[in-house]
């Protein structure tokens, strides 16, 4: 199959929409040999934070030796951002030949019901990490977490960041019903690692690992990061948990919760490493896991994509997500003039999001990525002007960026003051903006319905 051929077969599968269920997966797994059960894993669900919890575990391990695979989702980008090993993005010219196998395969096999897009690409990249022989893949679920595709796996440890309402269609209309979803990857015997949760999440955490008998820990309550610094160049803190505490853990990861990702990701690694008993040693060395965290990268969380004017993205796309973007903003950024683009999807609670976005933000420009389920602009906007913030509408996230810079030059000119331009509000928008400054797409129109 072509490359063109291979990029048109990803995009059919969209058709499929969101299909939640595990019996597709483990029978599509198993006619490719159940590649999964090759490696040890880390799995993690969760509302917010997980992909950085995610990016963060595997710089840990890799840092500890390890051939380390992470599978992530959305793509900012390029496709081939799903999929890394030992930091590794997977080649264009192995999406086409991974897509070429397990669909000639699939033809063969007529009685197997066709996969969606996050099945189709969940299997390429068990596969992928299978035969470039890792030690350890972290696994981040798509949505959810009982019922997602990822959740065929058997994890050494699992880990359940920070829950908030999202996806409300799919996972349920109250926090107990969301952290219920998320919740169900947790396994028999299996330790859990938590972020801080509300209490109706957490009583749903805890309760379902003591059914299940596996033994779940807590950020505030078991464990601790200690925030030091907070600034656009990363964060500072010390890791405590009972009379052990790693001082000084530094990552240039950016945002008021880093600190609290980077405990709940080092405490994982600690326990997936063992933890010193019994005579046995762990294999656990704070030191590497501190280079780990220097030198993890994840894009689209506060990054910075432009110097003149200063421009930064960051996907946050729930309330709570904007609420700690907007608290971020408030307390390490106020010596600057805030120029938000903001492109949201039709199916988030815009209007939360865009009264914590607004509290930040001098300016406004509304607008919308190039995506089937974006948000109009103009109600956008609309919610903008009810919180009181200027707002011009510009239909594309290129062009509102173009705008956005017209108006940083306009601002800072009568002013004298510095502006930036924050883009936000999903991680479509976020990844147009990025491809707008030159980052070039790799099967960049490859999204997932979801």
């Amino acid at each position: 199959m072509s490359y063109s051929a291979s990029i048109d077969y990803l995009l059919s599968l969209q058709k499929q929409g969101v299909k939640l269920g595990l019996e597709k997966m483990q029978i599509l797994l198993g006619l490719l040999g159940n590649p999964h059960q090759s490696y040890r894993a880390i799995h993690i669900a969760g509302t917010n934070g997980k992909g950085s919890v995610a990016a963060l575990c595997a710089s840990m391990l890799a840092a500890h030796g390890y051939r380390v695979a992470l599978y992530t989702s959305p793509h900012l980008v390029s496709f081939t951002e799903r999929m890394r090993v030992d930091g590794e993005e997977i080649t264009e010219t192995e999406v086409v030949s991974l897509t070429d196998e397990i669909r000639d395969l699939l033809e063969c096999r007529p009685d197997v019901p066709t996969p969606t897009f996050f099945e189709f690409v969940t299997a390429m990249a068990f596969l992928y990490f299978a035969r470039r022989n890792v030690d350890w893949a972290v696994i981040e679920t798509g949505m959810g977490g009982r019922l997602d595709a990822t959740n065929v796996i058997l994890p050494v440890v699992t880990v359940i960041t920070s829950i908030s309402m999202d996806h409300r269609e799919y996972l349920g209309n109250s926090l107990a019903e969301i952290a219920r979803e998320k919740a169900g990857i947790i396994k028999h015997g299996v330790p859990v690692v938590s972020s801080s949760q509300l209490p109706d999440a957490y009583t749903v955490i805890a309760g379902t690992a003591d059914e299940r008998e596996s033994r779940a820990v807590f950020h505030g309550k078991d464990f601790f990061a200690h925030r030091k610094e907070s600034s656009l160049g990363g964060t500072k803190f010390d890791y405590v948990s009972g009379d052990e505490r790693i001082a000084d853990c530094r990552t240039p990861l950016a945002g008021l919760y880093q600190a609290e990702n980077a405990a709940v990701a080092l405490h994982a690694v600690r326990i997936a490493l063992g933890e010193s008993q019994g005579g046995v040693q762990s294999k656990f060395s704070a030191g590497q896991s501190q280079a780990g965290l220097r030198s993890v990268s994840w894009r689209g969380r506060l990054e910075i994509i432009g110097r003149e004017p200063l421009t930064i993205v960051d996907g946050a796309h729930n309330p709570a997500a904007a609420e700690a973007l907007a608290g971020f903003v408030s307390s390490s950024l106020s010596h600057h003039d805030v120029i938000l683009v903001a492109g949201m999807l039709a199916d988030k609670d815009c209007a939360e999001v865009m009264k914590h976005l607004c509290s930040c933000a001098h300016s406004v420009v509304a607008t919308a990525p190039d995506f089937s389920r974006a948000a109009d602009p103009e109600f956008i906007a609309a919610l903008v002007r009810h919180y009181g913030r200027n707002c011009a509408v510009v239909a594309s996230v290129p062009a509102a960026l173009e705008y956005a810079r017209k108006l940083s030059r306009e601002m800072s000119s009568a002013s004298g003051r510095e502006s930036l331009i924050l883009v936000t509000g999903s991680l479509y928008t976020v990844g147009e903006a990025c491809h707008a400054l030159g980052r070039t797409a790799v099967l960049g129109e490859v999204r997932e319905w979801r």
